[in-house]
């Protein structure tokens, strides 16, 4: 008993963005594991600001794009659970437990981000005339 092929046609899209969204973090995040200590001794990181800004531009193409395409839903959904995915991998070796925290701030900001991401496009989608 495999999965049909609608269901694995409907499923795709969001596949496809949750793959693009692990990728993107262990591409763009995945290989800084070490913290930057400052000439004051102040310590920051792991993430340089360029890191995380090049996962986001990188997932707003691939959510406009989607979103484009008709596939809003895959697109919020897929982003998410990819980006939940890859934190909760990344960061889960914190003995202390709190990098759940972190992880469901990923889950909520990402759900948020793509869904808002994806309502602009779609709405501005051409082959839809605007509606009030």
């Amino acid at each position: 008993m495999g999965v049909h092929r609608p269901v694995l046609r409907a499923m795709a899209p969001a596949l496809v963005l949750a793959g693009v969204s692990v990728v993107a973090w262990a591409a763009w995040l995945g290989w800084d594991q070490g913290q930057d200590v400052r000439a004051d001794g102040s310590v920051s990181g792991p993430y340089a600001v360029w890191q995380v800004a090049g996962l986001v531009a990188t997932l707003l193409a691939a959510v406009c794009c989607a979103a484009a395409r008709g596939h809003s839903a895959a697109a919020v959904g897929g982003t998410t659970v990819g980006l939940t995915l890859a934190a909760y991998v990344d960061w889960s070796g914190d003995s202390s437990g709190l990098f759940m925290v972190g992880v469901v701030l990923v889950m909520a900001g990402s759900f948020v981000a793509s869904a808002v991401v994806s309502a602009v496009t779609d709405t501005l989608r051409r082959d839809r005339p605007l509606t009030r």
